[in-house]
């Protein structure tokens, strides 16, 4: 080899070896999965799930819990007696018809856009919990700048395709003004899409009245850049804060979750089957009326899964049957052609043991195998989402990226060339320092940064640390390393003025803003 190939080789390796000592945060792009869905419903149970579903809507009805919706209803030509709205199976078909099978979610960084829906999947942190696991791993209530730091982790971790929400509540914060903070905080800290709080109707309307500054209302006519959720109150009840903010999501183009909440035995029957068939009425009461609301918005089709311990009353999570249901909702939306969203990496766990690892895997696996496009709480759970983990956050989000790597299927585009290299080594040789390893082992075979894979000798020798305290020193790293993509000047004005201005008409009080 010639003196110049060898300084051309060295200076490769040296490249190399820079790359890998710098993190990579750019941001993974939206899974297209390539592997053979679980689809274990034969055509004829498909149908017959969804012709249970629409007894179930035609003969039992639903609660909508709110007059503006019942008015709706009766506008549409449906049956309401009541509260309890009875919906033709024919007007629900003709409704979700015109929801979009897929659309892009834009991000205030382009480069962060994503296509969603039919083979695409997103992967989402978890949201809501009410204590956190901090960066010493104590249990405590969470502040603003506990739910800012989560924020940029989700920025820095490539496999976390949202920044979310309220990831954790922060305490510091009055609840009645608490959902403006959340929203400035996932706009500031990440330039992902994330998502918008729903906690109340004027609350949602805030959210996207943020959303209109910082993308414009012109924008949000025709770009999905944030996501709501709305959870039913299993059995079939739709009540009149989750309406209102649909409402409000619906009316300007904004995708919804349409989410029942199952504890399955508990709200639901005492069967896997009978629970989707519930579920999957309940589901399509709500995305049909995101239609009445406006044809053609974007919804997805969505769904709480959890089971319930009769011995306790506590719900499970990591469980057969939801993985068995996930495959079933997986085929229903499919056969309705709606995207859909389900939860990942849940677990009962108290803190990140064994039990959190082996709940979360077994959810992992089931939600890539079912086809899932919206992966919600994907990062972070424990306790039955009563905190959230740093330790776990971090280490679920590369769990995310192992399982986006499963998930994209064989790649084949390297297969001759690596085929080449068998005659170069032939019998009893080894291909560590061929120049095809070289180039791709960084990408043939993921290697896990959390796991520890070393001798025993060598892990004891480098201080025995254990995944937890791994993954905490891992997230400070990230956290002192982290670099703000700055908003726009004008736009951050803009976004601080309107905030001023609402918790100024918004009295600071321990409840919702209902009125204000």
């Amino acid at each position: 080899m010639s003196v110049e190939a060898t300084g051309k080789t060295r200076r490769g390796r040296g490249a190399r070896a820079a790359a890998r000592q710098s993190r990579d945060i750019t941001m993974l792009p939206a899974l297209k999965r390539r592997l053979p869905l679980t689809e274990p419903m034969t055509q004829e149970q498909i149908e017959r799930i969804d012709a249970a579903s629409m007894d179930i809507l035609e003969n039992v009805g639903v609660q909508f819990r709110d007059d503006i919706a019942l008015a709706d209803w009766k506008r549409a030509g449906a049956k309401v007696d009541g509260e309890r709205v009875y919906l033709d199976r024919h007007l629900v078909r003709e409704l979700i018809a015109t929801i979009p099978e897929s659309f892009t979610y834009h991000a205030r960084n382009p480069a962060n856009n994503l296509p969603f829906g039919q083979d695409h999947s997103v992967f989402v942190p978890m949201t809501g919990a009410p204590f956190l696991r901090d960066l010493d791993d104590v249990r405590r209530n969470p502040t603003l700048d506990d739910l800012a730091n989560f924020h940029k982790l989700s920025h820095m971790l490539p496999a976390m395709q949202s920044s979310a929400h309220h990831i954790v509540e922060p305490y510091d914060h009055p609840i009645s003004q608490r959902h403006l903070r959340i929203t400035y905080s996932s706009m500031k800290y990440s330039d992902k899409m994330f998502m918008g709080m729903t906690t109340s109707p004027k609350n949602a309307e805030d959210v996207l009245d943020m959303c209109a500054i910082l993308f414009g209302e012109e924008f949000l006519e025709t770009h999905p850049v944030v996501t709501g959720n709305c959870n039913g109150n299993s059995p079939l009840v739709w009540d009149e804060t989750m309406l209102g903010a649909l409402r409000a999501f619906s009316r300007r183009n904004q995708p919804v979750l349409c989410s029942p909440f199952v504890l399955g035995g508990a709200n639901t029957p005492a069967s896997s089957a009978a629970t989707v068939a519930q579920l999957n009425a309940e589901a399509l009461s709500a995305l049909a009326y995101t239609q009445l609301i406006r044809k053609g918005a974007p919804a997805i089709y969505g769904h709480y899964l959890s089971t319930v311990s009769m011995k306790s009353g506590a719900p499970m999570a990591g469980t057969p049957e939801i993985s068995l249901m996930n495959f079933m909702i997986g085929q229903m939306a499919r056969f309705y052609r709606v995207p859909w969203r389900t939860s990942n990496t849940l677990g009962g766990a108290k803190t990140f043991d064994a039990q959190a690892g082996y709940e979360s895997a077994m959810t992992l696996n089931a939600v890539l195998m079912a086809g899932a496009n919206y992966i919600w709480h994907s990062a972070g759970w424990n306790e039955a989402g009563m905190h959230c983990s740093t330790a776990k956050f971090i280490v679920d989000a590369e769990m995310c990226a192992m399982g986006y790597r499963m998930a994209e299927g064989i790649k084949w585009d390297d297969f001759e060339e690596a085929l080449a290299a068998i005659p170069d080594i032939g019998p009893g040789g080894h291909y560590l320092g061929h120049p095809h390893t070289l180039e791709h082992f960084q990408k043939a075979f993921f290697m896990p940064e959390m796991f520890d894979n070393n001798s025993i000798e060598q892990w004891q020798a480098e201080g025995g640390v254990e995944i937890n305290e791994r993954a905490l020193i891992r997230a400070r790293a990230m956290l002192n390393e982290y670099e703000e993509p700055k908003l726009d000047a004008g736009i951050n004005e803009a976004l601080l003025d309107y905030i001023a201005r609402r918790e100024r008409e918004i009295p600071a009080a321990d409840a919702l803003n209902q009125d204000f």
